[in-house]
């Protein structure tokens, strides 16, 4: 199997805690994979150390066959990556966010040239490059710092939540660009809180307090438990990790919360 991501038993601590556990698995290229979990459940932790920026406390990965602990910078320089929060420049206008990230990746004139129209062209930003980025929707900031993301034709597409608040029209528009994306043969990464978008996935990994409690493509997972849909796939795996850790006990009589 042609692997865009190998991660074999990744551990972060920060001091005595322990923020992600053993988490292990392998993604070919070309796929989407999602990130299920709660907030604080380790999934952002899991990313940043895929993407080079946070160095693991013990385990290994290589990711577009590069070593996370050894080739961090040949990573960053092949991943396009997205945060959960904006990062885009509010008091610029969408073409100057674009030229700056242009920037940012060493892209230097005719070559920014036709990576800036292409990705304006396919994220349909045509009408919107003049508008100083405070004034658009959280809808079209998204759609803005994609087009940032993708400026240098990355192999790995690193998505952070990034359709959390974002209205369900910019999430389709937005969901159906990264099946294109897919399509075209990247790799996309992504973490989400709606069943909805984790359903479209190829493969899923469900992240309860730092561990990758489950793995697999949707439909083998449900048909592996017996489940109908993604919400009873997913508490079902909480509450059974429930069993064997104290600290969940409570999931138990409170549900997903």
């Amino acid at each position: 199997m042609n692997l865009a991501i190998d991660c074999q038993g990744l551990v972060k601590r920060f001091g005595a805690y322990t923020a992600v556990q053993g988490v292990t698995f392998q993604l070919p290229h070309g796929a989407i994979m999602g990130f299920v979990g709660p907030n604080g459940a380790g999934k952002t932790t899991i990313i940043r150390m895929l993407c080079g920026v946070l160095m693991p406390t013990e385990g290994k990965a290589t990711v577009l066959s590069f070593d996370v602990l050894t080739q961090p910078e040949e990573i960053k320089q092949r991943i396009g990556y997205m945060s959960q929060k904006f990062s885009l420049y509010d008091d610029l206008t969408v073409n100057e966010n674009i030229d700056f990230y242009a920037g940012v990746y060493n892209l230097r004139g005719k070559i920014a040239q036709a990576q800036k129209t292409q990705v304006i062209e396919r994220i349909g930003l045509q009408e919107r490059t003049a508008q100083l980025v405070s004034s658009l929707s959280g809808g079209w900031k998204q759609r803005v710092a994609l087009a940032c993301a993708l400026l240098h034709n990355p192999q790995l597409l690193v998505l952070d939540e990034p359709t959390a608040g974002v209205d369900p029209v910019s999430r389709r528009v937005f969901w159906d660009l990264i099946h294109q994306l897919a399509k075209e043969g990247m790799t996309v990464l992504v973490s989400t809180h709606y069943m909805d978008e984790a359903e479209s996935c190829d493969y899923l990994g469900f992240v309860f307090y730092g561990r990758l409690i489950a793995f697999g493509s949707p439909d083998d997972m449900k048909k592996k438990e017996a489940k109908d849909n993604l919400d009873d796939l997913f508490v079902y795996y909480v509450e059974h990790e429930a069993q064997d850790d104290p600290r969940n006990r409570m999931i138990k009589k409170g549900g997903r919360g």
